[in-house]
């Protein structure tokens, strides 16, 4: 069985550090875009004329009626195209909607999102981003990455160890946002496409050396890649080549079946981020729930491409805006360092001790020994990551763990004055130095835990580090170190007390 080993962090295992910035006015854009077509469906099957529908500007999407009789009854159908914003803990009655609907007197409509629920959508994106950004990192099997949100809408990823930065900004920066959409067989791709549809490429990296396909692609999404519960990759039985399987919710099978019972003969888009992957004909319906991509992937691409699927879509487009790399040279530098400090401060702690205080300085050198020990010992076991705050920690502890022992010593030193027996000296200064040690090590536990619920990345690993050391320093200064003075009592009956 192989032992856990302590994870090492950006700054000692190397890796990469990125910053990346989410586009929050895409998600604004597509809200906008959506609110066009909701409200050309619903005029549409009322039968209510329209013209110069649009984004106006801004946060608008406006038209014009063509009979003024029908504003009372638009109205109506529009209010409904509002979502609900969702409101703060404390909120009470329904909550409202993000969508202001104005209709003046001659027909013309402004439908305006509000202020703050563009802003709400906006935090959302940002934190929805980070959830599906943690989501594909883990799946790619990188220890301990550190993602946190930096301001209102950057997202700060230090991956350690990370040998392919470039797959890794591939997986990340792919929106991977798919859906399942019909072609408008009776356009024509060389022509301006007709409302409620547009013009969409295929995938570069599929078409070869060839020219790329244009589609015209019905803008209704008929099922969206919000409804997968699965994707698998694997190879075609028939060709051998890889593919992506993959498996919708009971929502999404259903909307699959219909679609597919409604459309045999025509073509069916699989399009990815504004990319068709392949539009392959409906020859029969599929009732299932479940299906298959293929278009000339390789099987790193086929993949890759079922990690961005399981993981889900990302809300809005993410820019690199910072890299740096940390390169492995660093790193072993910095453990070199590192571990040199700790020596250096382990001997000049354990010479002090025998030189002030003899026999029982040498005790206090065993139980630091066994600290450092059980210190790297709970590391392991915790699979916690290790940076170089967390070597400072570590340093920092040996220090504070002789200080009990530097209390226990001084105590019993000051009773043996007293005139008290060598076994009431030893009891008296354990006994009088505990709540002190106890009380000094309870504040700092406190503020460690602070730093904890509050940092992130090395900062934490510097509070893990302290924390830890400071149980097991306890548990070495007091128990073990009495312990032994108690086994060197029984065996050397002392008459004198040289402390």
């Amino acid at each position: 069985m192989q032992l856990p080993q302590v994870n090492l962090g950006l700054d000692l295992r190397g890796g990469s550090h990125l910053l990346l910035e989410v586009d929050t006015s895409a998600v604004l854009r597509e809200r906008l875009d959506a609110l066009v077509e909701g409200a050309r469906e619903e005029l549409r099957k009322e039968r209510i004329g329209y013209t110069n529908l649009g984004i106006a500007s801004g946060n608008t999407v406006g038209l014009r009626l063509r009979d003024t009789a029908q504003i009372d009854r638009a109205r109506q159908l529009l209010v409904k195209l509002g979502q609900p914003v969702q409101g703060g803990a404390f909120s009470l009655g329904a909550a409202p909607t993000d969508l202001q609907v104005e209709i003046s007197s001659d027909g013309v409509v402004r439908m305006t999102l509000s202020e703050v629920a563009v802003r709400e959508r906006a935090r959302s994106a940002v934190a929805q981003s980070m959830e599906i950004v943690r989501r594909r990192i883990d799946q790619t099997g990188v220890n301990e990455p550190t993602i946190q949100v930096q301001g209102s809408d950057r997202i700060l990823v230090q991956l350690p160890g990370v040998d392919d930065p470039d797959r890794i900004k591939r997986l990340i920066g792919t929106t991977a946002k798919l859906s399942f959409r019909m072609v408008d067989t009776q356009a024509d791709p060389s022509m301006p496409p007709p409302p409620g549809s547009e013009i969409l490429e295929g995938d570069k990296a599929r078409s070869g050396n060839g020219p790329v396909d244009r589609y015209v692609v019905r803008r209704r999404v008929e099922v969206a890649g919000d409804n997968l519960v699965d994707a698998q990759a694997g190879y075609d039985q028939r060709t051998g080549e890889p593919i992506v399987s993959f498996r919708f919710d009971s929502v999404g099978a259903r909307r699959f079946a219909e679609v597919t019972q409604r459309s045999v003969g025509l073509p069916f888009a699989i399009v990815l981020d504004n990319k068709v992957l392949s539009a392959p004909v409906i020859r029969e319906p599929i009732l299932g729930g479940s299906g298959q991509i293929s278009g000339n992937f390789t099987v790193a691409e086929a993949n890759d491409l079922a990690v961005l699927l399981r993981a889900g879509a990302l809300p809005a487009p993410l820019k690199v805006i910072e890299e740096r790399v940390v390169g492995p040279d660093l790193g072993a530098d910095a453990i070199r360092a590192g571990i040199i400090a700790i020596i250096i401060g382990f001997v000049a702690v354990n010479v002090f001790m025998i030189a002030a205080y003899g026999l029982f300085g040498i005790f206090a050198v065993i139980a630091v020994s066994l600290n450092l020990v059980l210190i790297l010992g709970a590391l392991s076991s915790m699979q916690a990551t290790l940076s170089l705050p967390g070597i400072a920690g570590i340093l920092l502890t040996i220090g504070m763990a002789v200080d009990a022992n530097v209390l226990i010593n001084e105590r019993i030193r000051e009773e043996y004055k007293l005139g008290k027996s060598v076994v009431a000296s030893l009891d008296s200064g354990f006994s009088r130095a505990f709540s002190t040690i106890l009380d000094s090590n309870l504040t700092t536990l406190i503020a460690m835990a602070i730093l904890f619920a509050f940092g992130s990345g090395p900062v934490r690993g510097f509070a893990v580090a302290i924390s830890i050391g400071i149980v097991t320093s306890m548990f070495t200064a007091i128990l073990v170190v009495r312990q032994m003075i108690v086994l060197w009592m029984k065996s050397a009956r002392p008459k004198k007390l040289v402390v």
